[in-house]
């Protein structure tokens, strides 16, 4: 042996020396972080039992006798969910709340939806890591990736919009948000919801969601795709309903398409939906068909009696171990990105204990308030009736069955605080301003009220859990309907699109002609009144804990609102197609609308005036694997500061199939100072011009040209261009 081989080997040796002290504290071999995932998660299977194993498919994760600890799981669409009590009684646990998703989507601002989201998973680390919970959260239920292609759904509440490509980019960023930036370990793990075209609440336990898989691949599937392959996310929940006569929870493509292709890990059912097979979509004879059938294709974490039925199929056969090995090795992939089973001082986010909560963090509640901010839509300015000028002394009437409160829906948290506009705007005001406030018209309140004031700002919108007592409205099909028709909830379409708040609007405005209308709901209205008569009007959506801080700033002008829409409002119930239609070719969103809407996709308003000019890419055309860059000049014209979102549409005029009037496949909110110019620039890569070939059974780019369409919404196109495809 050579002295160099000698030297070679004796610094080898040392190493392992070294090394040894910390291999003998671990007593299993999966505990050694040095090994392979797949060699660990052997291991740990090797070790199990099956009652373990079984165990494991619910939605607690841990195997006390070997030392792995529980993942967990909370709600958290827009702020982790820990109100307290249910079966355990848990005490309630305040956690930072923000707008409901489509407030979220409003921003326009993936980066401050992932500011978000990283809140919340920080949060859910906090509270899984303190010792004086006494729980684990560590899978959070979110986002809500599904599309709001009908705004009758009670659940639009829920996601960020119609857009397929808007909602993939809102989710992706939340996503990232939630999991964290380190590059071996998650902060917390997202489970998106609902796989796939849950799109309806009446009668969704056994309805069917049809349409062709052009659709499919195009359209419904599109959020869930970007958030796992571009924003890394490993879990989903199936949802209730069939697609082509296929219920979800059993569908094929779970493990043909997200587990093999999208590298999908945990595989929920929802709430109750093993049963739904066997009681609404009658597809097996019993609970037990239901739950192997359920297995086989690829679910592996229960929401639904399964345990004594699992046995049983081992028992006779209809499962095997090596099933049931298959479920819980994705499970433990998840935990093992969670460094949940590596010594605590190798993972960042094990730090994460004790001292202040981070909800009572200014870091906290700087993020809640931007988002809240953002998030505001300004629908009409009317010969600037808004901002109010407050230096003039004005007297202020504050209205409306929401002008102070701030409501939570079903699936959001305990807040640490909660402004209502009400407060903001007496606190904006002064102890020494004139703030008249009425509930509503009883007695003629709000008309004396609005008669007595220079200005009056009438609050109005939806309850997002249709009354007090959602937790007790459920039955067999769902919820009870809303004592309002235009309210809608889990388990409850929307009956019309009227708002019936608006005759409190009339009602104001005649009496005071200076009206200022808040529209806070969770989905569009038909207020064609209130659009033709009322100066101004504002929306965002419910849930925010800084709701009236941000209503209050932009009313006075200290925040000039740059939020956009995310949906189509319809004029009238009559522009809809039929609820259980999926084909949304039909005439539905901005892509199909056949009628002219009351506010189209993408449209917000400013306190100051936007140009636009030079759009140009890249390069002359774009291969049909490549990338480009679109450019466009954009300039503040007016004479405040302000945010404008830059929205690229692309249009297909000279493609060999049906193809949408325009979709959005990319967008940029941005700041201006007054007279200020900016060159924004969006990456377009050709794969996004792709159609599903149903005879390729993949995704094909024409070599047709391509219409390139800047607007400051789908119906206001700025700037267009042609761009070739080779």
């Amino acid at each position: 042996m050579s002295g160099h081989s000698r030297r070679l080997v004796l610094a080898i040796s040392a190493a392992c020396l070294l090394a040894m002290p910390a291999l003998a504290q671990n007593k299993y071999p999966f505990q050694n972080p040095e090994l392979p995932t797949e060699q660990r998660i052997d291991n740990i299977l090797s070790l199990m039992t099956i009652d373990e194993k079984i165990d494991i498919l619910g939605t607690q994760t841990g195997v006390p006798r070997l030392g792995i600890p529980n993942i967990g799981s909370s709600e958290g669409i827009h702020g982790v969910v820990q109100r307290g009590g249910g079966k355990r009684n848990l005490t309630p646990i305040p956690t930072t709340q923000f707008p409901q998703p489509p407030g979220m989507g409003e921003t326009w601002d993936p980066e401050i939806v992932q500011k978000a989201a990283g809140v919340e998973g920080y949060e859910a680390r906090y509270i899984s890591q303190t010792p004086k919970y006494d729980r684990q959260i560590l899978m959070l239920w979110g986002p809500q990736s599904d599309l709001a292609r009908d705004p009758r759904w009670g659940r639009s509440e829920e996601v960020y919009g119609e857009d397929p490509f808007f909602n993939g980019t809102m989710a992706t960023a939340f996503v990232k948000g939630l999991q964290g930036d380190d590059p071996k370990y998650w902060q917390s793990a997202a489970l998106l919801k609902h796989f796939l075209a849950n799109s309806n609440e009446n009668g969704r336990s056994g309805s069917s969601s049809d349409f062709d898989k052009r659709l499919f691949w195009e359209y419904y599937s599109v959020p869930f795709r970007m958030a796992f392959q571009d924003g890394g996310a490993k879990a989903v929940m199936a949802s209730y309903n069939a697609w082509n006569g296929t219920p979800m929870t059993i569908h094929p493509i779970l493990d043909s398409i997200l587990t093999k292709q999208w590298g999908v890990e945990v595989l929920s059912s929802d709430g109750g939906a093993v049963g739904n097979l066997v009681k609404w979509h009658k597809a097996f004879p019993n609970q037990k068909d239901a739950v192997v059938a359920s297995i086989k294709a690829g679910i592996n974490q229960f929401l639904d009696t399964y345990k004594d039925e699992t046995h049983a199929a081992l028992a006779d056969g209809s499962l095997t171990q090596a099933d049931i090995d298959y479920a819980v090795r994705r499970k433990m992939r998840i935990a093992i990105k969670l460094g949940l089973l590596d010594p605590p001082e190798l993972v960042p986010y094990a730090k994460i204990h004790d001292g202040v909560e981070p909800w009572n963090t200014d870091a906290s509640r700087d993020v809640s308030k931007q988002i809240a901010l953002e998030s505001v839509v300004l629908l009409k300015n009317e010969k600037s009736a808004l901002p109010l000028d407050i230096s003039k002394g004005l007297s202020v009437a504050v209205i409306g069955p929401l002008a102070d409160s701030v409501h939570w829906d079903w699936y959001g948290g305990l807040p640490p605080y909660a402004i209502t506009p009400l407060e903001a705007i007496r606190a904006k005001m002064g102890p020494e301003a004139s703030v008249i406030y009425a509930a509503d018209n009883t007695d003629g309140k709000a008309v004396a009220a609005a008669k007595a004031a220079d200005v009056a700002i009438v609050v109005v919108g939806n309850d997002p859990t249709c009354g007090p007592n959602m937790a007790h409205d459920w039955n067999d099909a769902g919820t009870n309907p809303c004592v309002d028709p235009g309210d809608g909830r889990e388990g409850r379409d929307r009956e019309t699109l009227t708002l019936a708040q608006e005759e409190l609007v009339k009602q104001v405005y005649a009496a005071n002609p200076r009206t200022v209308m808040v529209l806070i709901s969770s989905f569009p209205y038909t207020i064609n009144w209130s659009q033709d008569h009322v100066s101004a009007i504002l929306h965002m959506t419910h849930s925010s804990q800084d709701e009236g801080t941000a209503l209050a700033q932009v009313i006075f002008g200290d925040y000039n609102p740059g939020g956009h829409l995310v949906t189509t409002w319809p004029a009238s119930m009559d522009q809809l197609p039929p609820m259980m239609d999926y084909n949304i070719r039909h005439g539905r969103t901005y892509m199909y609308a056949k009628a002219k809407p009351l506010y189209p996709f993408g449209f917000g308003l400013s306190y100051t005036t936007f140009g636009y000019a030079n759009l140009k890419t890249s390069a002359p055309q774009i291969a049909k694997d490549g990338v480009i860059t679109v450019s466009v000049d954009v300039s503040n014209t007016g004479k405040v500061a302000g945010d404008t979102v830059v929205q690229l549409y692309i249009g297909y005029p000279k493609s060999k199939v049906e193809r949408p009037m325009k979709e959005l496949e990319g967008f940029r909110r941005v700041h201006l100072a007054a007279g200020e110019t900016q060159t924004m620039q969006i990456p377009l890569k050709a794969s996004q011009l792709a159609y599903w070939n149903v005879d390729a059974k993949a995704f094909t780019v024409e070599t047709a040209p391509v219409s390139l369409m800047i607007g400051e919404s789908s119906a206001d196109i700025k700037l267009t261009q042609s761009l070739s495809v080779q």
